[in-house]
């Protein structure tokens, strides 16, 4: 009957009332905005929630505030492009993206993957992450080792990475490209180990093979694919010849790697159908092929002379969409030969050099797919991104 005045006292009891009061008028906006007509959720009774609910966002807990996005997200004002952009600005302002990052602050990290999480569904080719992207490159790549997370048993290093690659594709026209490509360039080498060396009988020197994250590598090397697209030019012009001859030879030996992985993963899976490919063992290795097949794509595209960036993959956590299948088909197509290859008679340098991964062990290093079905990085009230008894900054952190 009164939609407006409703909203106006709702608002009321989250701004000034007890915290139980607040936290079930939270909850019960959160429900009940979705299920109004448009008669009553008019395009002003939208512009009143908007207006108040960025009031709120000034003092709120992780937890509200992602209520709040949700709320917002489907307001039908906000789904043009520029409301779209004005959502990625709410994002960008809670994530405090101005304010130096702290790697060894739990709640500063958890700040951070907790807003982006918010941001990435929001952007497009029209509503860009370059800001996002941007301090991502600058400060968290390059204190990657030193995160840390409220949240037990969380690859929060790996968590990162995924969140970078997903944003890398809607990353517009950056300023400090060239040094951010370098960054993720650099970081993507850590992963990326040299051959071991070999002893003086042909042996390796080292006792282990190298190992090769796969996971790490799929998102570092998907990220680099998208931006290196608006640089081309990077690993022939910007670079030594000395440092590119370095990469080639690592992504020789990764790609050796790769092929052997993907042979047993190949076999392991031959002939498993329907309810066979849903045990968890099956579905681990149904997740590891897609990651080492869009591993293998994007490497042959930098093998062309020049670096070709022109492939298209799909992440291995996100679905695959239609327009997408054949591409898709024609990755795996790309490596389907491998299995049937039999290798020459004698031994080979090359061989020697393969990493073989350990039969069965598929999940080793593949870290968490999955960060939605973690149920996010919530905080709560008393966790630590702040309470409202606690309105130091008059902001959540």
């Amino acid at each position: 009957m009164d939609a407006k005045g409703t909203l106006g006292g709702l608002f009321s009891q989250i701004l000034q009332g007890e915290d139980i009061v607040r936290e079930r008028a939270i909850k019960f906006l959160s429900t009940k905005l979705k299920t109004l007509p448009e008669e009553v959720l008019t395009k002003e009774v939208e512009e009143l929630v908007l207006t108040e609910s960025k009031k709120v966002l000034e003092d709120v807990t992780g937890e509200e505030f992602v209520l709040f996005m949700k709320i917002l997200s489907g307001l039908k004002s906000l789904q043009t492009v520029s409301g779209r952009q004005q959502l990625v600005e709410l994002v960008a302002e809670q994530a405090d993206l101005e304010q130096t990052f702290n790697p060894s602050d739990p709640d500063c990290v958890d700040r951070l993957l907790q807003c982006t999480r918010q941001a990435v569904p929001l952007f497009s080719k029209n509503v860009h992450s370059t800001r996002f992207v941007t301090y991502f490159c600058e400060h968290v790549l390059p204190n990657l080792s030193s995160l840390t997370t409220p949240v037990e048993g969380l690859d929060i290093q790996l968590e990162v990475l995924k969140l970078l690659a997903e944003m890398s594709s809607f990353c517009g026209d950056m300023e400090k490209l060239e040094s951010n490509l370098k960054k993720l360039f650099d970081k993507l080498l850590e992963y990326m180990p040299l051959p071991p060396e070999e002893a003086e009988n042909g042996e390796n020197a080292g006792n282990e093979e190298p190992k090769l994250q796969f996971s790490y590598v799929e998102c570092l090397l998907y990220s680099f694919h998208q931006l290196g697209r608006k640089l081309p030019d990077f690993l022939t012009a910007k670079l030594n010849t000395e440092k590119v001859k370095d990469f080639k030879i690592r992504l020789q030996y990764f790609a050796r790697g790769l092929q052997v992985y993907i042979r047993q993963l190949r076999l392991a899976l031959q002939g498993k159908t329907g309810e066979a490919l849903k045990t968890e063992e099956n579905k681990i290795k149904v997740v590891a092929l897609k990651i080492t097949n869009n591993i293998n794509v994007l490497i042959k595209d930098l093998f062309h002379i020049p670096p070709s960036y022109k492939s298209t993959v799909t992440l291995s956590w996100k679905p695959v969409q239609k327009s997408e299948a054949g591409q898709k088909r024609a990755s795996e197509d790309a490596a389907s030969d491998l299995p049937t290859k039999k290798a020459p008679a004698g031994p080979k340098r090359d061989a020697r050099q393969i990493y073989n991964p350990p039969s069965g062990k598929y999940s080793s290093n593949l870290g968490n797919f999955s960060y939605e079905q973690r149920g996010g990085f919530r905080g709560g009230r008393g966790r630590g991104w702040g309470g409202r008894g606690n309105r130091t900054r008059g902001r959540i952190y």
